[in-house]
């Protein structure tokens, strides 16, 4: 099945690129994802989760299933210059390599944004993802309060325990939008270190400050505190041969590289669970400069390494069955 968050504002034949409140949609039929008619409109978030907890209830016990076999609800949040349907073409990519069929992880929901859909908004797009933030914090925070809810009644009665793990999956800005939510949802929460509010956040082609995470473990306010503290594994896909971020890198932060261009600065400390994997090997050759940015969702040998990401595979044994190109990524040489 599909499904749909998004503070787009609802059109006749489709979503457009003004900002509105959430609302949340599915699709049970399968039909076209680009497709306006195929989604059915939910009435509140409640809704919304009461339809997924439906699908999520059959998934195996997390009890006697091994942490890589266990079942996944994953966000994904696209990036700039991403009309609605040109969101849901590229989240109906990811459903039909991860989320469907007899290897399926789980349940895979967009979170699409007001993107302006244009290589001109790409500066206004940066502050709409800043504010975006703030409505998928919204999404984040009832999550945080559904799971505590959960694990409480899981320490009395096991069975209870929740069936999904919780991952994301982000794409150039929007990790930028993710930063913020998940640093609005970690101070709305006091926040608290090293709660596992997300299991695995994979970082693709990240439009973000390499530096993000230059806190380290220490807690000083930092643009990925959020995330590192509310995470339990992040992976940083990065390639150099991204000529999207190169130029993002001149018109933003700079002196200030891409993480999703150069991979994590190791001048700067790093938290022990965040790690970049450089993915240059895995593109074609034949790939240009520019479509690198969007190529982990086109070929195969991305998806693979995704989904091992995914699974919580440890990092040691990626390495040894070739998924990670690089015999050590530059944060693992560092330590």
């Amino acid at each position: 099945m599909y499904w749909l968050i998004t503070n787009r504002n609802v059109q006749a034949d489709g979503f457009g690129d003004e900002f509105a409140d959430l609302s949340f949609w599915n699709n049970p039929t399968g039909g076209p994802v680009s497709r306006f008619q195929s989604w059915n409109r939910l009435a509140d978030i409640s809704a919304f989760r009461d339809e997924l907890l439906k699908l999520t209830a059959a998934f195996p016990d997390p009890l006697t299933t091994p942490p890589e076999q266990q079942k996944h609800v994953t966000f994904f949040v696209h990036g700039y210059n991403e009309t609605w349907s040109a969101a849901c073409i590229r989240y109906d990519s990811i459903v039909q390599h991860l989320f469907t069929g007899a290897d399926s992880m789980g349940e895979c929901i967009l979170f699409s944004w007001p993107s302006e859909g244009n290589t001109l908004g790409y500066l206004p797009d940066r502050g709409e993802a800043r504010e975006s933030g703030e409505d998928f914090a919204d999404v984040l925070s009832e999550l945080y309060d559904w799971l505590s809810a959960n694990q409480r009644m899981a320490a009395q009665d096991p069975t209870k325990a929740c069936r999904a793990q919780t991952s994301v999956i982000c794409h150039s800005m929007g990790n930028y939008l993710l930063e913020n939510a998940m640093n609005i949802a970690w101070t709305r929460k006091n926040r608290p270190l090293l709660v596992s509010l997300i299991n695995q956040l994979l970082m693709v082609a990240a439009d973000v400050d390499n530096d993000i995470f230059r806190s380290g473990d220490a807690v000083s306010k930092g643009d990925g505190e959020g995330i590192a503290n509310l995470t339990y594994r992040v992976s940083a896909l990065y390639s150099g041969r991204d000529s999207v971020l190169g130029i993002s890198a001149g018109m933003k932060h700079f002196g200030k590289r891409r993480l999703g261009r150069s991979g994590l600065d190791m001048t700067c400390p790093v938290p022990d669970n965040v790690w970049d994997i450089d993915c240059s090997a895995l593109i074609p050759p034949a790939v240009g400069g520019m479509q690198v940015h969007s190529a982990y969702f086109e070929v195969q040998k991305c998806y693979d390494l995704m989904r091992a990401l995914l699974q919580g595979i440890d990092r040691s044994v990626l390495i040894g069955r070739g998924l990670v190109p690089a015999a050590l990524s530059k944060s693992q040489t560092a330590g």
